[in-house]
């Protein structure tokens, strides 16, 4: 079982920056691959980003390539979304994902632990 909790979402002007973290719970944080996801109202949940359970592959929505950076600190069972130059289009609630064995996935079916989600609001 493990349990996620992310933080840091909020109000932030187009072209800023806002870092979310997600940590989890358990001793096998290192063993998960991680994802984050994102649902705007009215639209599906969409993929964000995700990292392999070592850190040592990434991959990235083409919507957020080069603005945003996905990390993890398997010591702190933390990982992080690092997004710069925000538009309005991302405003969305974000939530993390957890998902054991080697795949990484980059649709929400796969994944079987979910955060409770982040509010993240891009205002023009």
């Amino acid at each position: 079982q493990v349990q996620l909790v992310e933080s840091g979402g909020g109000l932030v002007q187009a072209g800023g920056s806002l870092r979310l973290s997600c940590a989890a719970s358990g001793r096998t944080f290192s063993r998960y691959a991680m994802g984050w996801f994102r649902q705007a109202p009215g639209k599906e949940r969409e993929f964000v980003a995700a990292i392999s359970a070592s850190g040592g592959s990434t991959y990235y929505a083409d919507s957020v390539k080069g603005r945003f950076t996905i990390s993890r600190d398997n010591a702190k069972n933390t990982v992080y979304l690092q997004m710069n130059s925000l538009k309005p289009e991302d405003t969305a609630v974000y939530y993390c994902a957890a998902n054991s064995g080697i795949v990484v996935p980059r649709t929400p079916v796969p994944y079987e632990y979910w955060g409770q989600g982040t509010q993240v609001t891009v205002s023009s």
